[in-house]
Parts: structure tokens; sequence; C-alpha cells
């Protein structure tokens, strides 16, 4: 493992625990910036004038309002708040390893698992609550006599999600730390030369925390669809 600023605290085992609190630490207080600068009454609704911490969420939260929509629904709304941190959280890991000598959270398998846990729990209680014993029984598909069959595929099928969520966030962003760490290695005196491959990485880091995001949703939109 490559040295990283968190390790002088923690040892190297425990780098991406360090991490992830650094980031919640993050996430908590840009979050309660943004809320003191949104104000209130007439204030807090009009959206905002100039370049700012709370324009900035509120960009996150129109996307994420418009992609809900798009694939949940009219129902979408009710989850934007839920997958706006999603998003904002999983982004802010991402860019805590674009700052030299940090290797971020997402990069360890443990972290993006738990997050592909999470999303887990989220959208079959979303499932369960809406759809109640409807959303069990798709799990037993269309045809009786092929139940038995299709419930085990269904089960595989979806306790596979968490680790395809996992792997996919872990190894994306490995390779592009490991492209960004081994290139500055090699170069000798590091200024202007990086930057594309600092861009990359910003695109790499968004890309990888939208990706996250819009599955989780698709896995709402199914669970919610199952009771029709």
């Amino acid at each position: 493992m490559s040295f990283n600023w968190t390790q002088l605290a923690v040892g190297h085992e425990n780098v991406h625990i360090a991490t992830l609190g650094l980031a919640s630490v993050v996430s908590i207080g840009l979050g309660l910036l943004a809320k003191k600068q949104l104000g209130t009454g007439e204030a807090a609704v009009i959206p905002a004038g100039k370049f700012s911490l709370r324009g900035l969420f509120e960009v996150n939260v129109e996307f994420i309002s418009k992609l809900a929509n798009s694939i949940i629904g009219h129902d979408g709304y009710k989850y934007v708040p839920y997958f706006s941190a999603m998003f904002g959280f999983i982004l802010i890991n991402n860019l805590i390893g674009v700052i030299p000598g940090m290797t971020p959270a997402t990069e360890n398998i443990n972290t993006t698992f738990a997050f592909g846990i999470f999303s887990f729990l989220s959208y079959n209680f979303i499932g369960l609550k809406k759809g109640g014993s409807h959303y069990l029984a798709h799990f037993l598909g269309p045809i009786w006599w092929l139940a038995p069959l299709m419930l085990v595929i269904e089960i595989i099928a979806h306790f596979i999600r968490p680790l395809t969520l996992g792997l996919r966030l872990a190894n994306v962003m490995t390779g592009d730390h490991t492209v960004l760490s081994v290139f500055l290695g090699i170069v000798p005196y590091p200024l202007l030369i990086p930057i594309p491959f600092y861009v990359l990485g910003l695109l790499v880091c968004f890309i990888q925390a939208f990706v996250f995001t819009l599955l989780s949703m698709v896995y709402v939109a199914l669970a919610q669809a199952s009771d029709h």
C-alpha cells in the first residue's frame, strides 16, 4: 500500500475507516453550512444567484430529482433526499482520493460492499412497504410449477447485487488511483504534466458516484413495480 496521511494516526490496516470517517465529517460539515446559507422563509425557495456551496447542493438535488422522476416515475420525488445524500457522500469519498497522499475509502471493498448492503436493504424495505405480499410473490415468478426454481434464481440474483455494486465501485476507483499514483511516481517533478490524469480522475469520481446511484434507483423502481 502506498503512503497515506491517515495512516499516521490509524496505521495501514484502518486507512479506509479513517478516510470514511473524514468523509463523514466533511459531508456533515458541508451540509450544515449549506443549510445555514439556505436561510428561511422566501429566501429558502429562491435559487442561489451566484456560485456558492448552497448552489452546489441545489444542483445536486435538481439533478437527482430529474433522474429519479425519469427512472422511478411519479413517486421519484419521495426518494430525492435519500439519493441526493447517497450521490453526494460517495462523490466526496471518491474525491478525497484525488488529494495527493490520500486514498479514497471507496477503494476498499469493505466500504463499497457496505454501501451495497445499505442499498440492498433500502430497496427491499421499500418493496415490502409498498407491495407487501405482492413484492414477496414476485420472487416466485408467474408460473406456479416453476416457483421453486424461480425462488432460488431470484434470491441469488438479489443477494449478488450488493457485491456487484461494491466490486464495480471499488475496482474502478482502485484502478484510477493506481494509474495516477504510478504516473506521479515516474515523473520526477510533477507540475503541469499530471493535470490530464487529475481531470480524468475527477471525471471517474463523478461517473462512479452516478453509476452507483443510478443502479440503486433502478432497484427501487423494480421493487416498486413488483406490486403491479
